[in-house]
Formats: C-alpha cells, structure tokens, sequence
C-alpha cells in the first residue's frame, strides 16, 4: 500500500477522529455525569436533583450538527472510495484477476430488451363506508337494532 509522504496525519484521521470525539461526549453527558452529580449530591448531603444534559441544551443543537458532520464525512469518504481517489484506495486486487480464463467463444448476453420490465397496472378503488359518527344508531346484522345499556335508569 502506496501512502501520500506529504499528507498529515489529521488528514487522513480526522473522520474517525470525530466519530470517537462524538461517541465519547455522549458517553459522558447521558451515562457517567448523570452517576457522578448524582454521587455528589449524596456525598455532600443536598437534594437529589435530576442530571440536566449539556449536549441537549438548545434543543439538541450539538447532535443536530455532528450528525451532519459524520454524514457528510461518511458520504464524502464513500464518494472518494467509489471514484477511486482515496489515500488508502488499492487497486491490487482489481488488476490481479484475469477474465481471459473464463471466456467462453459459445457464450452470448442476451439483448438488454429481452428482460421483463415491472409496469404497474392501474387498480380500481373502491372507498370503505364512513365510520358512523356520534350519536348515529347502527343496525346489527339483519337489520335489527343492537341493544345499547341504558344508564340512566
């Protein structure tokens, strides 16, 4: 594998950097802050209050944004994978195989427009009886009328 003499090492880190940063930040304001206040409040006698999140103050802002960092970085880093300009992107593999091998003289593809296509057909529809509304009497099947309870009596 052929890397880059003059890329830094932030360079080429800094996604899994900042996935580590994010999961590491969370660890710490959802399950270990929450056990140490709540520690300190009982070593020092005070009353128990609830451990407020810091990364979901205003709204939630922070997860907002380092989900678009990470998803952008992610979908940037598979952009680079599938174009092939990665930094750690090998090509060993692909030119190692040989097709020459399994070639066959007798073997034809078929024409592309021989494969069935999917054209969805139109279906009739046909709307369900509205839902009776309060107070209105249904009929039982037969046509007699269900008995109801009286509460007033």
């Amino acid at each position: 594998m052929e890397e880059k003499k003059d890329e830094d090492w932030m360079q080429k880190k800094w996604r899994p950097a900042m996935g580590w940063m994010y999961m590491f930040i969370c660890l710490l304001d959802m399950a270990i802050f929450p056990v140490l206040w709540s520690l300190l409040q009982v070593f020092t006698k005070q009353s128990v209050t609830q451990w407020s999140p810091l990364t979901l103050q205003g709204a939630g802002l922070f997860h907002l944004a380092m989900g678009a960092v990470l998803g952008i970085a992610a979908w940037g880093r598979t952009q680079e994978k599938v174009a092939g300009t990665a930094s750690n992107y090998t090509t060993s593999v692909q030119s190692s195989v040989s097709t020459s091998t399994y070639q066959s003289q007798d073997f034809e593809e078929p024409p592309q427009d021989t494969y069935p296509r999917f054209t969805p057909q139109p279906q009739s529809f046909t709307p369900a009886a509205p839902m009776p509304g309060f107070g209105v009497v249904t009929t039982a099947p037969g046509g007699r009328r269900p008995v109801t309870p009286n509460f007033s009596a």
